[in-house]
């Protein structure tokens, strides 16, 4: 199972956390990419060089974001849409690359998680909006027009077409391919300090130390469920319960199981902690979430060191250790929450 971390969902993941408690990073740089905060921080004593090594970094993230951003009219991604349903349409390698990572996912989840959900998104951003659920007519017909099966691809020659006008967006996988990316850069750099990149609810960090991420609670605003404590790696996250939706008096995830054209149901958030980036053993959160807790873990069973917090509907973490992983789990809950399993 070689996978590329490439992200989530299709959507914005902003699940808290951070570096080590009462540590201060010696330099921090803040952008605006890819719809989330990102930012860099370098540690230690001297940190020469931070300022142009996050300048390259946000650099290499931002070309991410203008040549594969669905909503930029000007991107490759727009180039597809715009003609692919009429004829061959010549990408780059970097494209290619992304799409067969979304293809292979498709078929991992059964077609739960897939990048041609647009038809969907405006029914649930009206619902959200409105407070009503989509009529299930509406959201039958979307699904019609959803599916990676109508997505062709010319590997020798680079082309991609759609056998049916379907719209494609690599949203979910380019912030994990920005990390892939600065990681990069770090290794060729070479800095002589830590250094910890944060895009969203996403966390890579380059460096030995005692490394922290902090779990929200998706129930409990301003406090944490615990932490995970780790020496190097990464920290992949979906959802959070400040970007779930109430409709008709229910919270709905923002994370679409694209086989029911609904929600995920019975599901807060979903962390995983891998051990590093280099041997592309990864698998995405978000195509982790849409196949349910059980699945999820089984899966994650096959990625060497990975570990995981699965929070349900009702607030309730459910933890997973793969037998090699070097992630510790510091709980932050209260002790009437543990009691009562929550």
């Amino acid at each position: 199972m070689k996978k590329t971390v490439l992200l989530v969902s299709a959507l914005a993941l902003f699940a808290g956390g951070c570096g080590r408690r009462g540590s201060t990073a010696t330099f921090t740089q803040k952008a605006f990419i890819l719809s989330v905060p990102a930012q860099f921080r370098a540690y230690g004593p001297k940190t020469p060089g931070a300022k142009e090594l996050a300048d390259e970094v946000f650099a290499e993230w931002e070309r991410i974001s203008g040549e594969f951003n669905y909503s930029d009219a000007y991107s490759l991604t727009s180039l597809v849409n715009k003609k692919a349903a009429k004829e061959w349409v010549p990408v780059t390698d970097e494209f290619m690359r992304l799409l067969l990572l979304a293809l292979d996912y498709s078929r991992l989840t059964e077609g739960a998680f897939d990048i041609t959900f647009a038809p969907l998104w405006p029914l649930w951003k009206d619902a959200a909006s409105s407070k009503r659920l989509p009529g299930k007519e509406d959201i039958e017909d979307a699904l019609k027009g959803i599916g990676s099966k109508y997505v062709q691809v010319d590997t020798a020659k680079k082309m991609v077409r759609f056998t049916q006008p379907v719209q494609i967006n690599l949203g979910g996988l380019l912030r994990g391919y920005c990390f892939e990316r600065g990681y990069k850069i770090l290794k060729e750099r070479a800095p002589g300090y830590p250094v910890q990149l944060r895009l969203g609810g996403n966390m890579l960090v380059y460096g030995r130390r005692p490394w922290t991420y902090r779990v929200p609670d998706p129930f409990k605003k301003g406090t944490n469920m615990g932490l995970f404590a780790f020496d190097e790696g990464m920290i992949i996250s979906s959802a959070g319960r400040d970007l779930f939706v109430e409709i008709e008096g229910k919270l709905y995830s923002h994370i679409l199981d694209l086989r029911t054209g609904y929600p995920i149901k019975d599901f807060s958030a979903l962390t995983i902690y891998y051990p590093g980036i280099e041997d592309e053993n990864f698998l995405a959160s978000a195509a982790l979430a849409v196949l349910g807790r059980e699945k999820a873990f089984e899966t994650l069973k096959n990625v060497k060191g990975s570990a995981a917090v699965w929070v349900d509907g009702n607030g309730k973490p459910d933890f997973f250790f793969n037998s090699a992983s070097k992630a510790k789990w510091k709980d932050g809950r209260s002790f009437w929450d543990k009691v009562l399993g929550r």
